[in-house]
């Protein structure tokens, strides 16, 4: 589904370059509403060409983003991302886009409420204006102004002097992580010196929890005992530094250093910070609750394992063929289960990569070929991650087709599991081969087994059979995954598996 900023993209001119600095400006200017406590609205120049006009219509531009502040209340209550406005009604837009000057004035208000304040600053970037970023306020529901709020809006400004002169938001700066401090969480002002001018209450308390008590204007942080270079460094390279602050395992502060620049120079810096002391409390809980969820696969594959062995052990024990020949299809069953497991072991996470399992029961069918000719199988395709639950059933279903494959679909059509084959193995002109082929998309995956045997007996159906592996497959296919499964003879023995993905279990998985 098309969303609303690509279809305002759609009737806009930009270039990719033009287009990454404008998603990198809509990436990080929360901060700029939430210092300003006003909506931001971007506004681009309509593409004539995106849509055909009247002749002598007037010249439009397109809503191309929009954020709405945390520090005070909206003026929007609808998102107007993708509207379309004629120049006639945004003049203050229109005057900033011509000059490339910040322009200031008033609009009447739609609501017939009194009038709007707007702040047009025009968005540069190499040397070329893309459009402007508007900022919109209602005199009758401002802020009351007190020492934070001029401190903020003067740091605004200092931004959007830089939008202006192309600066901001900065080239080489990595787009704000989820958990990146915000305006809320704590700021601090810094000049050139790199002295504290400025802290807000948050990040007042934010330094006390970090057992900071001393004066903190005027001081830096190496007066106040902060082991942290982020300011020189900010300052040095001219781009935003992230750096993290832990005191004692207890209290972890995450800081944001934002230089500020007018004409070339470095004037100060805005420092924002959070404690993340609960999130990274949880992040060590992750680590931790993965470490133990893999050690717990890694012993399911030892223990298999182990079952496996004892298995192998009691049937050398059995002079029944019959009976060794249950024995060794248990063992290779489980051996299919361990393969998952021990993939789980060295992979945390709810997604196993299933083109490894394939490989190794691939190996594991081959390797466990008596039969006088080598069978090659060929493998097109991939699945990619598939949900672990859905793994299992599924490396079990595939080893159990290749098994069953190899040794009936080569052999003499008495040796089927069902009597009177379809069709002599003499007749099979091409050495024998099996084809394992998977397709998937975002609703299901499709797996398809291809023999070039002797195909399937006459009187076939897989409802009725009697073999305990074609059983098995039929059953873990239909209740465990929920999928579908039909078995014909097409030059040999064709299995096709249709199974579908459980609502988010791939979700944004990639495409093969």
């Amino acid at each position: 589904m098309t969303s609303p900023l690509d279809l305002a993209y759609r009737n806009t001119s930009l270039d990719p370059g033009a287009r990454r600095h404008l998603d990198r400006l809509m990436a990080s200017w929360n901060l700029l509403a939430d210092l300003c406590f006003s909506d931001l609205l971007l506004y681009v120049p309509f593409d004539p060409l995106a849509l055909a006009l009247p002749d002598g219509d007037d010249q439009r531009v397109v809503v191309l983003g929009q954020v709405r502040p945390t520090t005070s209340q909206t003026l929007f209550e609808i998102d107007l991302v993708g509207e379309v406005v004629a120049s006639r009604e945004l003049p203050l837009v229109m005057e900033a886009l011509r000059t490339g000057a910040i322009s200031v004035g008033e609009q009447r208000n739609d609501s017939g409420e009194g009038h709007l304040r707007l702040e047009c600053i025009p968005v540069r970037y190499s040397a070329q204006v893309l459009g402007v970023m508007a900022r919109v306020w209602s005199p009758g529901i401002a802020r009351r102004r007190g020492a934070l709020e001029r401190v903020y809006l003067d740091l605004f400004e200092r931004l959007s002097a830089m939008v202006t002169d192309g600066i901001f938001p900065f080239a080489d700066d990595e787009l704000p992580a989820e958990h990146s401090p915000r305006v809320g969480d704590g700021v601090m002002v810094l000049d050139e010196r790199g002295r504290i001018t400025f802290a807000s209450p948050n990040a007042v308390s934010a330094l006390h929890r970090i057992g900071i008590m001393s004066a903190i204007n005027g001081s830096t942080f190496h007066a106040l005992g902060l082991d942290t270079t982020i300011a020189q460094d900010s300052f040095a390279t001219r781009l935003p530094v992230v750096e993290e602050i832990e005191r004692r395992s207890e209290v972890t502060l995450l800081l944001r250093c934002i230089p500020l620049l007018a004409r070339g120079e470095v004037t100060g810096a805005m420092v924002l910070l959070r404690d993340v002391t609960d999130v990274r409390r949880r992040d060590r809980l992750l680590l931790t609750k993965d470490a133990t969820i893999r050690e717990v696969h890694h012993r399911v594959k030892n223990n298999l394992q182990t079952i496996s062995s004892l298995l192998r052990l009691q049937a050398r024990r059995i002079e029944a063929a019959a009976a060794r020949t249950a024995l060794a299809e248990a063992e290779r069953r489980i051996r299919a289960i361990a393969v998952v497991h021990e993939i789980l072991s060295r992979e945390a996470g709810d997604q196993v990569p299933f083109d490894e399992i394939v490989h190794a029961l691939v190996r594991m069918a081959q390797e466990a070929n008596v039969g006088p000719r080598d069978v090659a199988v060929r493998v097109e395709g991939e699945l990619g991650d598939i949900p672990a639950d859905m793994a299992t059933p599924l490396s079990v279903v595939i080893a159990e087709l290749l098994q069953n494959a190899i040794e009936h679909a080569f052999s003499s059509a008495d040796a089927h599991d069902e009597p009177a084959a379809g069709k002599a193995s003499s007749s099979a002109p091409e050495p024998p081969r099996i084809d394992l082929t998977f397709h998937h998309d975002p609703t299901g995956c499709e797996v398809i087994v291809r023999d070039n045997g002797v195909g399937l007996p006459l009187d076939f159906d897989i409802e009725q059979t009697r073999s305990l592996g074609l059983s098995i497959v039929r059953d873990l296919v239909r209740t465990q995954l929920d999928g579908s499964i039909s078995m014909t003879t097409d030059g040999g023995t064709l299995v096709r598996l249709d199974v579908p993905f459980r609502r988010g279990e791939r979700a944004d998985q990639r495409m093969g």
